[in-house]
């Protein structure tokens, strides 16, 4: 799985492997490793939520979860569901931050192009 952080810009783009492992399992993880202690490294995933679970009317359907050394994309059932069984391409989201920021979320599919 590529990531690539730009500004307030978070994306993330999935190989085929890869959307096969996160249509069957709800999550596909990579890390970026800094040194030789396992703890310097930069753990990043793609989380389905639950086919039972509801967004909260004031919820942001696309959600960031950090913590040092961990970034996890959380999207709901229905969009991952569709967005693997579809010939989307992708989707984006941009979360609301403090202070008038935003971040802007895009989760894409990375296959080979067949010219």
């Amino acid at each position: 799985m590529k990531l690539r952080i730009e500004d307030d810009t978070l994306r993330l783009r999935l190989s085929n492997a890869e959307m096969h492992e996160f249509a069957s399992t709800g999550r596909v993880e990579a890390a970026v490793h800094f040194g030789l202690n396992p703890e310097q490294r930069l753990t990043y995933a793609l989380e389905r939520g639950s086919e039972l679970a509801e967004t909260l009317p004031n919820e942001e359907p696309v959600q960031v979860h950090y913590e040092p050394g961990a970034i996890t994309v959380r999207v709901p059932f229905a969009l991952a569901k569709t967005w693997v069984e579809t010939d989307q391409n992708g989707f984006s989201h941009t979360l609301p931050l403090a202070e008038n920021q935003h971040l802007r979320i895009l989760v894409e599919k990375d296959f080979d192009c067949r010219h």
